[in-house]
């Protein structure tokens, strides 16, 4: 993918301050900002900040948390961005996970109608993910990124040496949505992540792994950036997933996002089955697999209800209709498909009873 107004160019180092030089140099002195998220400051940021301070880059700390993704915290992005000169011809750097490169992207993309913005994705999450395809968002009103636009960074440096610091449930959050993308797209990388020893990390062999991933994301963004059609199969597993995980939220339990996916994706197979003839002994032992994996989120039949209230509020639901996309078979997609409530109840129970 080249360097475009519609995507952003992805680059793979372990030399992350290297690279930033080569795109702080593009930008009027005083005019780069620097946002990050508390926990990734201690571990990362401030071992650069003599880089960030010779270069005359002033930066703000949000607290991290997916609880601070929040219109205060753009509130404080904003008005740091006002009060230190940030203007349309401005350079924003997001270092941190998913949760912060979504809100800073967010906050660029607004202020003053919109700057540059770049993002270092700190996670194996927002890597494969939160840092292709110009969503950014905050999560408003007890819902998922509820407000959000398009727009991409206009640049993402992947740097696996971050995932050396993160945690092993960290790491498996992320690895959900590289397994998902072998789900739509690619058998062959399916049977990559199923060869993929996550207990014993080859840093080299995970590069390779996000690489791919980011591929079949940047494949689907490429061919639909608004999501008006095929792009939507980058949501699989997300319908019943957001549910989970908003839910857990509610509950006071939350959960990551990769796991929510990783349950998600089994309800969905489940539809896929029952829909579009996905064949049952290979959705059977995919379910084994991801609980094996990711093991599960108790539910009762008594909350069946309120999840399915969840995914009414899907942002890709059409006229009061539930949209998911579901496999035919794995890396064959079906989009837009309506599933009745007594389907995603039996999926649910399917799930529950695993």
């Amino acid at each position: 993918m080249g360097n475009s107004t519609i995507y952003s160019k992805i680059i793979y180092t372990i030399h992350t301050e290297i690279e930033l030089s080569r795109w702080i140099a593009k930008y009027p002195a005083g005019k780069v900002f620097l946002v990050t998220e508390e926990t990734v400051d201690k571990v990362w940021v401030q071992k650069s900040d003599a880089f960030f301070q010779s270069a005359g880059i002033k930066k703000v700390v949000i607290l991290s948390g997916e609880n601070n993704k929040k219109i205060d915290s753009v509130l404080k992005i904003w008005e740091f961005l006002s009060k230190n000169g940030g203007d349309r011809k401005s350079l924003v750097i997001n270092i941190g996970g998913g949760m912060l490169t979504d809100l800073g992207g967010f906050a660029a993309s607004t202020f003053k109608r919109g700057c540059d913005f770049l993002n270092v994705p700190t996670t194996l999450l927002s890597q494969v993910d939160a840092s292709v395809g110009g969503k950014t968002g905050i999560n408003f009103n007890g819902l998922k990124n509820e407000i959000g636009t398009f727009q991409e960074p206009v640049a993402v440096i992947i740097n696996t040496n971050y995932l050396t610091t993160i945690d092993a449930e960290n790491l498996k959050s992320g690895f959900a949505e590289i397994i998902k993308h072998g789900l739509i797209h690619n058998p062959k990388h399916l049977a990559d992540c199923k060869n993929f020893d996550l207990n014993k990390i080859e840093y080299q062999a995970l590069q390779q792994l996000i690489s791919d991933s980011v591929g079949v994301k940047s494949w689907f963004v490429s061919n639909d950036p608004t999501e008006k059609g095929i792009r939507k199969a980058l949501n699989f597993g997300h319908t019943v997933g957001h549910a989970f995980e908003s839910f857990a939220m509610q509950m006071q339990t939350p959960i990551q996002h990769g796991y929510a996916v990783a349950y998600g994706m089994i309800a969905e197979l489940y539809l896929s089955a029952k829909k579009c003839g996905f064949p049952v002994s290979e959705m059977d032992e995919l379910a084994r697999w991801l609980i094996q994996l990711y093991g599960k989120f108790e539910t009762e039949e008594s909350q069946f209800e309120a999840l399915f209230e969840l995914m009414t509020h899907d942002k890709k639901n059409e006229s009061g209709r539930i949209n998911f996309t579901l496999l035919t078979v794995v890396g064959k997609i079906a989009i837009d498909q309506h599933c009745e409530k007594a389907l995603i109840f039996e999926a649910l129970s399917y799930y529950r009873n695993l």
